[in-house]
């Protein structure tokens, strides 16, 4: 039996280190890939090296950003008064199409989980504490999914807020424990927003 070539086994270790991907779904993505032209192939290389290149965090809610402040922290329009905390920017974006809130974001980039060594300064919490501190908000909504790790990071951070002034509120639990807010329909998802509680 012939091996693979030393540029197909590459390509098909550097597949599955992606999230969910093992070793046959590498194998199938890397013979996709070899059997469509070189002009759809490249264009996926050339696509991945857009982003990497484009791409960043926005330096003031560390949502996904081609500039150094995204679309949502430029837009004056606004509310300024309301900071909806969320774990990662496919979260954001959810809550976006419920078209329930105009509120401003900030990303985490992730949640508190020890087992996986993820602790508080893996993540933005200490840019959103200076954030409250300097900042004009009234209420912090705190939109981490419900699970273990989620409601761990949102207490936490409750716990960083106890001696400020701001109302801090958890989404309304329409959205089931150890749910991914992305999987949430809007209506579901806005209803949660509207309903939310005092945390």
């Amino acid at each position: 039996m012939s091996e693979l070539t030393e540029s197909v086994t590459r390509m098909m270790t550097e597949i599955e280190r992606l999230p969910g991907i093992g070793k046959k779904s590498a194998e199938r993505i890397a013979y996709h890939l070899l059997k469509v032209s070189k002009a759809e192939a490249l264009a996926l290389a050339d696509a991945i090296r857009q982003v990497k290149e484009n791409v960043s965090y926005c330096k003031t809610c560390y949502n996904l950003t081609e500039q150094d402040y995204c679309e949502i922290c430029r837009d004056t329009s606004r509310d300024t008064s309301l900071l909806c905390v969320v774990e990662q920017p496919r979260d954001l974006i959810a809550i976006e199409q419920t078209g329930k809130y105009k509120g401003l974001y900030h990303v985490l980039l992730g949640k508190l989980a020890s087992n996986e060594g993820i602790q508080a300064e893996d993540l933005t919490i200490e840019p959103l504490v200076k954030r409250i501190q300097n900042g004009t908000f009234t209420e912090l909504i705190m939109a981490t999914p419900p699970t273990v790790e989620g409601d761990w990071t949102a207490l936490y951070i409750t716990r960083q807020l106890a001696e400020k002034p701001i109302k801090i509120s958890r989404l309304a639990r329409g959205i089931t424990t150890g749910s991914d807010l992305r999987f949430a329909n809007s209506e579901m998802l806005g209803d949660a927003l509207s309903g939310r509680q005092k945390f």
